[in-house]
């Protein structure tokens, strides 16, 4: 150990350690300005448990003058261990050898250079922060006193030190001893603290220490707080002249910077009569009390003095004292000390926060208020530590106020106290049952959401919020969907496609006004959180009826948020390439293909014609030579009143024939007669390929065309003639108009009926209908005509009613309209037949009644009656002519 005397105080510590011993603190810097003050030497230090900073007490008796001074050390360990008060020095811990002590206590630094500091604020100032210490050493003086019936015994401004709250905590308990202790070292060994006659009493000047035991334990104190006040208030001058015999009472003279409120009370603090000397209690009395006359209440008129009392008995306060307080701290919170406000005021207001109550949304603005003078390495300990422990608080009004003042301080939390602390306990809002605490727990989300990690994000939160959009409170939905539009752009891209426009959608339905503005606008302002696929085909659709919204105001926001997602579909087009062949973009009516409609009379325009007409004009050019296949089966298209052996060309011939026709077979497309207006249809094949018979080719008989007079519904059946192969080219429903009565249709009426030999099977002959049939085949109207061949069988043919015909027309003989309606049931012809099939002379049309003379009500009888007739014939058609196609085809598969 004598080697270790040697070595300085970091050293020690750690030859200490190595040997052996644990100290519960580690050695930082020296105070250099504490230094031959005292016995001791001052370190800064941090707690090896917590790291939390602290002060180091040393004393080392490495000489003989210092070891004689190793039993006032040992005495000042053993007070601080056993007083504790509030504003005494708080002793941590202490390590002690034979040579060498150290106490550990808060970490504190010296008054004597505070007071220096303090010299350069203004004097009132200055003034109120030296009357709040003197008060905090008056306290504590009164408590060794009077509690503890002890002498300090070396009361000066190095006993004195500021803790980090900027209280004043009285130390120096070297000769601290009790008048009925006999280890008392105050009255054998209290002049060997350095300076000790500068700031001994009279009476010790006069009878020495021992004289104290006589006195009063306050008599010597009382007059060393009279010094402390001088020094305090007047750090630059020397003693004062009372100090020296034959101590005359202060002047005013004297006073120097000493508040004139305290002077009478310093004045009887300096009585050189110790019995007559005022003591530290009367003094703290003086100072507390506002009805003892001139010198009293320098203390409780005290600004800081007033606002540490009410901190500390802030719970038990009335509310009138609390709102008393609360707003004296409001109005006086730029004047306090950094160190008082940020050490002292915040630690009691945020203890007040706990307890809750109508009082926390007062507080905690004080608090941040307060907060912003905290240094930025401490603020997460000083004020966020304490404001996450109150998000755990069951009361409504802390949690309202933690809310209503999170964007004060959401910057400065980080994700994992958001995360972990936090976001459990905010969560809670959402369910409460108070609106005001879930519209808030709402609105806070944006603040903290880029704190959030995915899970809550994307999961967690978005379930919360689904609940929130059916709240009952208009204004909470309406937020929610605010803040989900606000939330697009930081979800996931998934959690994007299958939240938002169902999420707004719902808003649009809300039957809140502002909900479905609000709506609108996060579409508007999540635009590029959606595919163009979703803009087109969800985002749009959805908005749609928000256009005719009874309510003008959210009218005018569906147009403009239609119009921005309409740009940004336009935009897209403009840059998309056309997949669409040249032969395949057909125009509409005549108009080129680049030609567009922007009104509805010239959408009407454009679809008076068919795009449909240029495909039959294409086929009859590419497929002029084409010829009938008889295995795939012929693909008749006629029009709806031609027979089914139109021209006499089909019929008594067999399909399946090898003989061709004398002409070659061009592709006949719909046409009109140009004798009548009636419309009339050639065959079309149905393709080029050929059976194994080769097929037969179409005669030569040709019917005048006109491209501009075909029918529409004509070409639509060429149209599905062509693509449907194997199919009833005809469809399924009437391909005329059976209502256009103005239209000729006379033609349907007047066209002879040559009667023709049909080729049987052998079946015997097949008898006629009458014209009320449950026979689906079978026409309303027929004429029995017996038809005999070789076969012995025979055939009824339909003899429709004639009409007249226009003067000066006449429908040529190898036109379809002069061919005899088909035959209620008509057969595949065998190879036998071909060639044999001759047209029996035409039976006599039946005449027409003429509407000429009838009223209004039989024209309309008429009319129906034809509507009807028509109607059946056209049934009729179709179904023959499935008929022959199956036939045909198992004419074609016999061997």
């Amino acid at each position: 150990m004598d080697y270790l005397r040697t070595l300085g105080s970091a050293a020690v510590s750690t030859l200490v350690q190595k040997s052996g011993l644990t100290l519960p603190f580690s050695l930082g810097t020296k105070v250099t300005s504490f230094e031959n003050k005292t016995i001791w030497s001052l370190y800064d230090g941090t707690k090896r448990d917590d790291g939390s900073p602290v002060s180091i007490f040393e004393f080392e008796a490495n000489t003989p003058a210092k070891k004689n001074l190793l039993p006032l050390a040992k005495n000042a360990v053993r007070k601080l261990r056993t007083v504790r008060h509030p504003d005494v020095l708080k002793f941590m811990d202490a390590v002690e050898t034979d040579t060498s002590i150290h106490i550990m206590t808060e970490r504190v630094r010296p008054l004597g250079p505070a007071i220096q500091e303090w010299q350069t604020k203004g004097a009132q100032e200055r003034e109120a922060w030296l009357v709040w210490g003197l008060h905090r050493v008056s306290v504590a003086l009164a408590f060794l006193n009077e509690s503890a019936s002890s002498t300090h015994g070396n009361v000066r401004v190095d006993s004195v030190f500021i803790s980090s709250s900027g209280e004043w905590k009285l130390g120096g308990f070297d000769v601290l001893s009790n008048p009925k202790d006999d280890a008392a070292v105050l009255y054998t060994l209290g002049g060997m603290v350095p300076d000790a006659s500068t700031y001994a009493a009279p009476e010790v000047k006069k009878g020495g220490y021992s004289a104290l035991k006589e006195l009063p334990p306050a008599a010597s104190d009382a007059y060393g707080l009279g010094l402390l006040i001088h020094f305090a208030f007047n750090p630059n001058q020397g003693p004062p002249a009372t100090a020296q015999p034959p101590h005359p009472p202060p002047t005013a003279a004297s006073r120097g910077s000493i508040p004139t409120s305290i002077f009478p009370a310093y004045k009887k603090l300096l009585n050189p009569n110790p019995k007559a000397r005022l003591s530290s209690a009367h003094f703290l009395e003086m100072g507390m009390s506002q009805t003892a006359g001139e010198g009293s209440g320098f203390f409780a008129n005290n600004r800081l003095v007033k606002v540490c009392a009410g901190l500390d008995n802030f719970n038990l306060a009335s509310e009138a004292e609390k709102a008393s307080l609360l707003k004296t701290l409001k109005e006086s919170a730029s004047s306090f000390p950094s160190e008082f406000a940020s050490y002292r005021v915040l630690p009691a207001l945020i203890s007040a926060l706990e307890f809750g109550g109508a009082s926390a949304a007062t507080i905690l603005p004080l608090v941040l208020q307060f907060g912003k003078n905290v240094p930025p390495d401490e603020y997460p300990t000083v004020i966020l530590t304490q404001l996450v422990k109150l998000f755990a608080s069951p009361d409504r009004g802390t949690r309202m106020a933690l809310l209503d003042h999170l964007p004060e301080y959401a910057d400065k939390l980080d994700k994992k106290t958001v995360v972990d602390k936090i976001w459990p306990n905010l969560q809670t809002g959402f369910t409460d049952t108070v609106a005001l605490i879930r519209e808030a727990t709402v609105k806070s989300i944006i603040l903290l959401s880029d704190k959030f990690n995915e899970r809550i994000l994307n999961n967690d939160l978005l379930r919360h919020l689904a609940r929130m959009q059916a709240d009952p409170e208009a204004s909470i939905r309406t937020n929610t969907c605010i803040l989900i539009g606000r939330l697009g752009p930081s979800l996931g891209y998934n959690t994007k496609r299958k939240v938002l426009v169902p999420a707004f959608a719902r808003a649009l339905k809300d039957p809140f006004v502002h909900a479905r503005v609000a709506g609108l606008m996060a579409f508007m302002a999540t635009i590029d959180c959606f595919d163009i696929e979703d803009v087109a085909t969800k985002v749009i659709p959805s908005m749609a009826f928000t256009m005719i919204d009874k309510e003008k105001l959210v009218r005018d926001q569906a147009f403009k948020a239609m119009e921005l997602f309409m740009k940004k579909l336009e935009e897209h087009a403009a840059t998309m390439v056309s997949n669409v062949s040249h032969e395949r973009a057909l125009p509409l009516n005549g108009a080129s293909p680049n030609t567009l409609v922007n009104s509805a009379a010239g959408a009407a325009g454009a679809l008076a014609g068919w795009a449909i007409s240029s495909i039959g004009k294409k086929l009859a050019a590419g497929d002029l030579q084409s010829t009938i296949s008889s295995a795939a089966g012929a693909a008749i298209d006629r029009p709806t009143s031609a027979p089914a052996g139109a021209n006499g060309a089909l019929a008594g011939n067999a399909i399946g024939s090898t003989i061709p026709f004398a002409h070659p077979a061009p592709l006949l497309t719909p046409s009109l007669s140009s004798a009548s207006t009636v419309p009339t249809r050639s065959l079309t094949t149905a393709g080029g390929g050929t059976s194994r018979s080769k097929g037969m080719q179409l005669g030569a008989t040709k019917v005048p065309t006109s491209a501009s007079s075909i029918p529409d519904w004509a070409e639509e059946a060429a149209a599905e003639a062509d693509t449907s192969q194997g199919a009833n080219p005809w469809g399924n429903d009437d391909l005329m108009d059976v209502n256009a009565d103005e239209d000729d249709w006379s033609a349907f009426e007047t066209a002879p009926v040559p009667t023709t030999h049909a080729s049987g099977l052998g079946f015997g002959s097949i008898p006629a209908t009458p014209s009320v049939s449950s026979d689906p085949w079978s026409p309303p109207t027929i004429t029995k005509s017996r038809l005999s061949n070789e076969w012995g069988s025979s055939q009824s043919t339909l003899a429709p009613q004639q009409s007249r015909v226009a003067s000066g027309s006449r429908i040529p003989s190898s036109s379809p309209l002069a061919s005899p309606r088909p035959s209620s049931i008509a057969r595949s012809p065998t190879p036998s037949d071909s060639g044999r099939a001759e047209a029996s002379p035409p039976a006599p049309a039946a005449s027409v009644p003429s509407m000429a003379g009838m009223s209004k009500e039989e024209k309309a009888a008429e009319m129906a009656r034809r509507k009807e007739e028509r109607r059946q014939v056209c049934t009729i058609f179709i179904k023959q002519e499935v008929f022959l196609t199956h036939l045909a085809n198992d004419s074609a598969s016999l061997p």
